[in-house]
């Protein structure tokens, strides 16, 4: 405690300082929650991990358990094995996790890293034997975010190595998923008449944004409302993401191959590594995760299995599916009395948190299918109909309330909400018009 006491003031001081042109001490950095009890006090200048060190031993150990959970998970309501899961994957959590998501893309593969014994730094990749293993090698497509390729361009050779030494082993098929359709990939292109590159795009399995570009880009088409379908979805998805990296490429433009990729996916998974955020606190989870289970839908008329994965406490590891995670976060977070108290303090700020979370409530629905009636109707309650929220949001900040009621009364239009109250839609129609009359009378003021 009294270390985590001295990053209170350190966080102020240090920035101060720093700005005045001073000395910022260094230090580690890390998820306190995540018992790196190391990293406190915060405040300091932090460094990160020694990039040639991932998946260090201790992330091993954690992705085998985020790979063998899902699996788990799988079989337990399918009955069988998976053949083929899409993962997004972000450079953050690779710095705070030390290469959980890599370890668990190693792992469902069916291959492990292989460390120098002196610095145990990875040097390469090695097969583990079907016999070991136990299970058929699962395929995996991996979505990386901008910033996993600028920060680890040297980890999507390491994923890239192991993809290309699974498709290369000479396996029977039925055990080797990532080689069966890569070999019916091939085929296909060449029958399409690719020729000679039918063989290294059909081996594609790292796609991330177009070099120097970041985004999934479904939050312009959420927030423009510009959309009609899961197809808008599914085109802004492989347009933004579909650039391979891998196979001796950096960036090339390969959107029939990530589209041809993720329709072979039958898991679409995201990994959480502690409890200091959750998936509607920000855009990008509804983007990059959400993003792709709408364009699975897509390209196959279903649902993938919708998974998330909790990592905070590395010791429990666990797969949930993204429903349970949704009514999960809804009911610890967003309506939480406490949560709502702590946002009022923050007076315009904290109101425009609330219409936040209300719109990646909707984004998340919108891509993902997850939320239920009920939970629009317990948004309406809390947020518009409680009368100490409507206080707070009169005096701080009515543009918020209104945008919360414009969103509502969208995901109406759109089907999300199917069957809402007649007083709901009144109550939000109302809601709606009195924001637009606040904006307008600031409008005047500000004239």
């Amino acid at each position: 405690m009294p270390r985590l006491r001295e990053g209170e003031e350190a966080e102020v001081g240090n920035i101060l300082h720093a700005l005045d042109g001073g000395f910022v001490p260094p230090g580690p950095s890390g998820s306190p929650t995540r018992g790196m009890a190391h990293v406190l006090p915060t405040g300091r200048n932090f460094f990160s991990v020694d990039p040639r060190a991932l998946p260090t031993m201790a992330s091993w150990q954690v992705g085998q358990g985020l790979a063998d959970t899902l699996i788990g998970r799988y079989q337990s309501e399918e009955g069988r094995f998976p053949e083929s899961v899409g993962i997004s994957m972000w450079g953050t959590s690779a710095m705070r996790t030390a290469g959980d998501d890599i370890a668990q893309v190693l792992a469902l593969l069916g291959v492990r890293p292989v460390w120098q014994r002196e610095n145990r730094r990875v040097t390469g990749v090695e097969l583990i034997p079907l016999a070991e293993l136990g299970r058929p090698r699962v395929d995996v497509v991996c979505r990386i975010s901008g910033f996993f390729r600028d920060a680890f361009p040297h980890l999507i050779t390491l994923i890239d190595s192991a993809v290309q030494m699974v498709i290369g082993a000479e396996e029977a098929v039925e055990m080797n998923f990532p080689r069966r359709n890569a070999l019916a990939s091939e085929t296909e292109l060449r029958l399409a008449g690719e020729g000679e590159s039918a063989a290294e795009r059909a081996r594609y399995r790292i796609f991330g944004c177009k070099p120097g570009s970041y985004g999934a880009g479904i939050l312009p088409l959420i927030d423009a409302k510009n959309w009609q379908s899961d197809q808008d979805f599914a085109r802004a998805y492989l347009l933004w993401g579909g650039y391979a990296y891998g196979c001796g490429r950096e960036g090339v433009p390969a959107e029939e191959a990530f589209a041809r990729a993720l329709g072979t996916v039958q898991i679409a998974t995201k990994n959480q590594d502690n409890r200091e955020h959750d998936i509607f606190d920000s855009d990008d989870y509804l983007q990059y995760h959400g993003g792709m289970i709408a364009t699975v839908r897509a390209l196959t008329g279903r649902n993938p299995s919708r998974y998330f994965g909790d990592s905070s406490n590395p010791d429990r590891v666990r797969t949930r599916d993204l429903r349970e995670e949704a009514r999960r976060v809804f009911r610890s977070r967003v309506v939480n009395p406490k949560w709502l108290e702590s946002m009022r303090r923050h007076g315009y700020k904290g109101a425009l948190e609330i219409a936040a979370t209300v719109d990646y409530l909707f984004g998340y629905d919108a891509t993902s299918q997850v939320l239920d009636d009920w939970m629009y109707a317990r948004v309406t309650d809390e947020f518009l109909r409680n009368e100490t929220m409507q206080q707070f949001f009169s005096e701080s900040n009515p543009w918020a309330w209104q945008a919360i009621a414009e969103r509502l009364l969208e995901a109406i239009e759109r089907g999300l909400w199917e069957d809402p109250d007649v007083v709901d839609t009144a109550l939000l129609e109302a809601a709606l018009e009195l924001g637009l009359k606040g904006r307008g009378t600031a409008g005047e003021r500000r004239g």
